[in-house]
């Protein structure tokens, strides 16, 4: 690049000589910025959801491309958000695609003494089977006298008070849905 080119490449030389003179649009942006395209622009569809991290409920569009996440926007259309993310909301496309993602969990098999690296399908296959299977073995269809109960005694849950509001209704409804009764949460112990 010679001296004219670098010359003419600054910022200042284009707002002086062009008609931008405040330097706030064409003299401020640079020949990389000016071919940026926007994320969203290639995406295959777009997936209404709901940001996950507080109770506000702001509503956010998951761009798609190739069946991946490819940028996570607030919803303009929201009565509550009317577009706008918090830092969190705007960042909730790393829960999905960030590299710290944990995709395999470690499994210490009864009577084991080391761990073992299982994907995160197999292992949610475990948690579903047995937990299946604890409702199976403790439920209760009625009581001596032939009251109904519909209720299991084969597990219970205590919820987490570094959950948010949401998770916390879903699992309470999960369980509830199960047929357990021992339903209790940290915070409010």
């Amino acid at each position: 690049m010679g001296l004219a080119d670098w010359i003419r490449s600054w910022p200042v030389y284009r707002q002086v000589t062009g008609r931008d003179r405040t330097g706030r649009g064409r003299a401020a942006q640079s020949g990389r910025s000016a071919a940026l395209t926007p994320r969203t622009t290639g995406a295959d569809r777009v997936v209404g959801s709901v940001c996950p991290f507080c109770a506000v409920g702001c509503a956010q569009h998951v761009y798609v491309r190739d069946e991946r996440v490819v940028q996570i926007e607030g919803n303009p259309g929201s009565p509550i958000s009317r577009g706008r993310l918090c830092p969190k909301g705007s960042a909730s496309k790393q829960l999905v695609t960030g590299p710290q993602r944990a995709e395999r969990v470690l499994y210490r098999p009864p009577y084991g003494t080391e761990w073992q690296e299982l994907d995160l399908g197999t292992a949610m296959d475990m948690v579903a089977d047995r937990v299946l299977d604890a409702r199976r073995k403790g439920w209760q269809d009625a009581d001596e006298d032939g009251n109904p109960l519909r209720r299991t005694m084969g597990f219970a849950s205590l919820g987490g008070a570094t959950l948010d509001n949401e998770e916390n209704y879903l699992i309470k409804k999960l369980f509830t849905a199960l047929g357990a009764i021992q339903i209790e949460n940290q915070a409010r112990i």
